[in-house]
């Protein structure tokens, strides 16, 4: 079987941990952790034309993953991480490369070969990078995956692109804190977090929504009435950098792959608890990786 394509749109970026820089953006994790369970990793991104930006390639290059990475003469992204208890805390700087992504013939011939696209909020925050990914989108073949990974960062969305993503979306996944604002934000307040999860599903026909409680559980609802719900196992933490982005990264892979539901959620879980107990967001994996869910039990 050939490895599916799982491709990432959006911000490439150095996050300044108190441990020192680390590679890292949403997307670009999102598309390391499917490339490490069994799919072939591509990231569209853009850095900038400075020595920030050379180390960046490198990296992306060093860590297996498939990138075609614009450089331009905006600055290479940083973001400031601080943490609390191993809980992240982001201070993004705007104006950077990855604000300028420019549609070219490229980027919409590897899209259309894609067999999943993943993207967030926060790269659309600029109307370049917004106008070439929604343009994008369109170019997905048909039956790929389009997963929808929300990570709201301080005032970096707006109900309009939330929207607006959506409808474009397959797949749709949120943590707890943010389906507290979603509720406020689309007037479904006073729901249950199954009921609010379905609401989303109907509304804008996904084909999954998945409900991460950190360290707490995850729930993944399918529309053909599947579902599972996993506690989270609890690992000594380093910190939760890409904890989110590994689940989601490892739970498409495994679905392209044919795993049933329940054995990629399973995948999903253990592979964000491994990420938990690592610096950054793109730790070597072990030969084997560790069932945290069969030790918890």
């Amino acid at each position: 079987m050939a490895k599916p394509i799982v491709l990432s749109l959006g911000e490439l970026l150095w996050d300044m941990l108190p441990s020192g820089k680390r590679a890292g953006g949403a997307p670009v994790n999102f598309a390391y952790h499917a490339m490490m369970n069994g799919a072939d990793g591509w990231s569209i991104s853009a850095v900038g034309e400075d020595e920030l930006g050379d180390q960046l390639l490198v990296e992306a290059e060093k860590a297996g993953i498939h990138s075609i990475i614009q450089r331009n003469a905006w600055p290479t992204s940083t973001v400031e991480v601080s943490l609390k208890n191993g809980i992240p805390e982001y201070t993004i700087v705007k104006g950077v490369a990855w604000d300028h992504i420019l549609l070219t013939r490229q980027l919409i011939e590897v899209v259309e070969q894609a067999d999943a696209v993943c993207f967030g909020t926060l790269a659309l925050r600029s109307p370049e990078t917004h106008d070439t990914i929604i343009e994008l989108l369109k170019h997905t073949k048909p039956g790929a995956m389009k997963f929808f990974d929300i990570n709201l960062r301080g005032d970096h969305y707006s109900k309009e692109l939330i929207e607006e993503l959506l409808k474009a979306a397959t797949v749709f996944k949120i943590n707890d804190a943010e389906l507290l604002l979603l509720r406020d934000l689309f007037d479904i307040r006073g729901t249950s977090d199954d009921d609010a999860c379905r609401w989303f599903m109907n509304e804008y026909g996904l084909d999954y929504v998945i409900l991460t409680g950190g360290s707490t559980f995850s729930t993944i609802i399918a529309k053909n009435g599947e579902s599972s719900t996993l506690a989270t196992p609890h690992v000594e933490v380093v910190d939760t950098v890409g904890a989110g982005d590994s689940f989601s990264g490892t739970f498409t892979a495994r679905t392209l792959l044919g795993d049933p539901l329940v054995e990629a959620h399973r995948k999903a879980v253990n592979t964000a608890a491994f990420v938990c107990t690592q610096n950054g967001a793109w730790p070597e994996y072990p030969e084997a990786m560790p069932d945290y869910l069969a030790q918890a039990q």
